[in-house]
């Protein structure tokens, strides 16, 4: 009988355990549905934050903020950040370096769009943050972060002639990379080169870092040229690309052009076809004759030193065959070293007699480059980078189209060959 009463108590205590695990089950199930009660009063917590966010969403600005990069991107161009708005206007943009220095820029004058006031810093990672009222002054705001292109993966190109410069009719739109281009099709459809004039001007590869762009004749006098750079990410090579954007404008001069002949040892000086004025010279000696050919003047020294060791005129004893460490009104006529400049050092008779020199054009000239009335003075006073001095009848051959800004010397149709367009 004892026996029985225990297992009744045990059979009790197991049916309360499995009451109590259902009771319990249905517990923490009213526990997770929540706010039973409240649904049962009409009050459903769902449709309440519906209700709110349609409301905040309703009083929100319409200002419509974008930022160029998007959040989050790599390698950014140094030209490409911009901030713009629709339906409203900016009222504050603020750029800086994760080390907090501030970037410089500005807000259209309609307040439409803000951009920096110069290029970014390649490798460094920034943070931009916008804001902007909508017609009911409604403030909206945006931001974002980004890091631009590192100088291992991007490529700027160095111009000349400079924006805003005047220059004579030879002057070609030279472009230098500082790294091998691959793409060369790519990057030169990113780049154009108009005039007012109306030429039609084409671009010559030489090598893989250096564009030039001319058209088939020398420029028209007084015209006006246009090169225009879009080249923030363009991809010149695998893994490294363009980040500039860039517009430079230039004027070009009268057309002067001089013609050298070393036979006569005679200089004549042409300006929009008219003779100007004719020159003595003494060119390149036999040993050391100057080239041929048309060159276009790069540089313009009053004074600069020579050194012959720098061109590989170089003595037994391992120094310069000549160093003048003051040559007077020298402008440069080739990469190479060809100039054209004063001479003080020669007599007054070599100059229309004589070719002494070791390849350049000499003129006469005093010490100092201090006398107006020299003939090296005059010239050089009345002569522009982008010039072109013409030399004929030299024994020496003409001049390579590379050495120097002088690709004239090369036919139309050979320049066009060299176009990647």
């Amino acid at each position: 009988m004892e026996w029985r009463v225990r297992t009744d108590s045990r059979r009790r205590r197991r049916s309360m355990a499995a009451i109590s695990a259902v009771l319990g089950g249905v517990l923490m199930l009213t526990a997770c549905n929540g706010g039973g009660d409240d649904k049962a009063k009409g009050g459903d917590s769902g449709k309440s934050q519906s209700d709110v966010d349609a409301a905040a969403a309703k009083d929100a600005s319409k200002a419509k903020i974008t930022i160029t990069p998007k959040d989050g991107a790599t390698n950014v161009g140094l030209d490409s950040t911009a901030v713009s708005v629709a339906e409203g206007t900016l009222t504050g943009v603020e750029l800086k370096t994760s080390e907090g220095a501030a970037v410089a820029g500005k807000i259209a004058g309609d307040g439409k769009s803000w951009k920096p006031d110069a290029p970014l810093k390649r490798s460094t990672k920034y943070a931009l943050a916008a804001t902007a009222k909508d017609a009911s002054g409604k403030e909206a705001h945006e931001n974002a972060s980004f890091t631009t292109v590192s100088p291992e993966n991007s490529f700027i190109g160095s111009f000349v002639p400079e924006d805003g410069q005047t220059v004579g009719v030879g002057m070609p739109v030279s472009i230098t990379f500082n790294k091998p281009i691959k793409d060369k099709k790519a990057v030169q459809a990113a780049i154009s080169v108009t005039s007012s004039s109306n030429q039609e001007i084409v671009g010559h590869w030489f090598g893989e870092q250096r564009l030039d762009f001319r058209p088939e004749q020398y420029w028209q006098a007084n015209s006006t040229v246009t090169l225009k750079m879009t080249l923030d990410g363009v991809q010149g090579a695998p893994g490294v690309q363009g980040v500039q954007n860039r517009t430079a404008t230039f004027k070009i001069g009268r057309s002067q052009v001089s013609t050298v002949d070393a036979k006569t040892k005679k200089m004549t000086v042409t300006r929009d076809g008219q003779v100007l004025k004719t020159i003595p010279i003494s060119a390149g000696s036999p040993a050391n004759p100057t080239y041929n050919g048309q060159m276009v003047i790069s540089e313009k020294f009053k004074e600069t030193r020579m050194d012959g060791s720098t061109v590989g005129f170089t003595g037994s004893d391992g120094k310069g065959e000549y160093d003048i460490k003051d040559v007077p009104h020298a402008m440069r006529l080739s990469t190479s070293g060809t100039f054209i400049h004063g001479n003080y050092w020669g007599s007054d008779s070599i100059f229309g007699s004589v070719n002494t020199s070791h390849g350049c054009v000499g003129l006469n000239d005093v010490k100092g480059a201090g006398d107006p009335d020299q003939p090296a003075a005059w010239f050089f006073d009345n002569t522009l980078i982008g010039d072109v001095v013409t030399v004929v009848n030299s024994p020496d051959k003409t001049i390579k189209p590379d050495n120097g800004l002088n690709g004239w010397n090369m036919s139309w149709a050979e320049w066009k060959a060299g176009s990647a367009a």
